[in-house]
């Protein structure tokens, strides 16, 4: 009778162990399910994120996003794609919302930062920048330091920052510029052709550069063009800015000879050369 009691009982727990293993397989392949969609979901938010056209992956982490409002990795896709398709207020308004989130961090606050300089909003961009810890120091975070001291006029403060972030990245020409025009907007010329011909230097495609050294040697009565890398038709242009420049300061004769020279330089048509230099004969 034992027995016969006993291998019900058994049955039943065998059953029971099979039903249990049954369910913990279930369960590994819906995990796993779950894990591939998180890994296929990242490997498509990297190439969104780095994707030709920004617009697109604005499309894509706004639905994501909208659908998934507490993940922040979706709100960072959607600030940083906004970002990069230059719609700078409403990329304000989703760094502002990622900075809100739990999980934010410092970097976030500097990208913030940046969009509020990028629209122009220079005080909301210093008080982020002075909530971000000291012991933060990035490239980025000093870049903007200098930018935000400039606007204030700052010049110590500005100075200060700008050597910090040149010593922070490998590609200095751009900051080198920033820092160049800040000079220049001083008066101070000479230090500004110094930094300008550093930032050629560092990055000969620069042309923002090779202009304002342009400019800064012209406001010192210098209008020859500078020994830098430069194509027949950056030549043409710079030279058309020196006529400007020349202009400026009241020096027709030598502004008519400089339009002269960059519509014989330049390989087509210079349309605004040829107007300026008309303007001036008529006049």
């Amino acid at each position: 009778m034992r027995q016969q009691f006993l291998i019900p009982s058994l049955v039943a727990c065998g059953l029971m162990l099979s039903a249990c293993a049954k369910e913990t397989e279930e369960e590994k392949v819906e995990r796993t399910l779950q894990e591939v969609n998180v890994i296929d979901e990242t490997n498509l938010n990297d190439v969104l994120l780095n994707s030709a056209d920004p617009n697109e992956a604005v499309t894509y982490f706004h639905g994501a996003a909208s659908k998934n409002p507490d993940r922040i990795e979706l709100q960072r896709g959607l600030a940083i794609s906004l970002s990069r398709a230059k719609r700078t207020t409403e990329a304000a308004a989703a760094w502002k919302r990622v900075t809100s989130m739990k999980g934010t961090n410092a970097a976030d606050k500097v990208e913030y930062a940046d969009a509020l300089v990028r629209n122009g909003d220079w005080a909301k961009a210093k008080t982020t920048l002075d909530s971000v810890p000291p012991t933060f120091e990035t490239f980025k975070r000093y870049r903007l330091e200098a930018l935000v001291a400039d606007s204030r006029k700052d010049w110590k403060r500005a100075d200060h920052f700008y050597e910090t972030a040149v010593g922070l990245t490998t590609r200095p020409g751009g900051v080198m510029n920033n820092w160049g025009y800040s000079k220049m907007t001083r008066g101070q010329y000479a230090e500004a052709e110094r930094l300008f011909s550093d930032a050629i230097r560092q990055d000969s495609s620069l042309f923002t550069a090779k202009n304002n050294l342009v400019l800064a040697r012209s406001a010192q009565g210098n209008y020859s063009l500078p020994v830098v890398p430069m194509s027949q038709i950056e030549r043409a242009r710079l030279l058309n800015t020196m006529g400007i420049s020349a202009v400026k300061q009241g020096d027709v004769t030598t502004a008519k000879n400089l339009f002269r020279e960059a519509i014989a330089t330049h390989p087509q048509h210079f349309d605004e050369a040829v107007r300026s230099l008309r303007a001036l004969e008529e006049a």
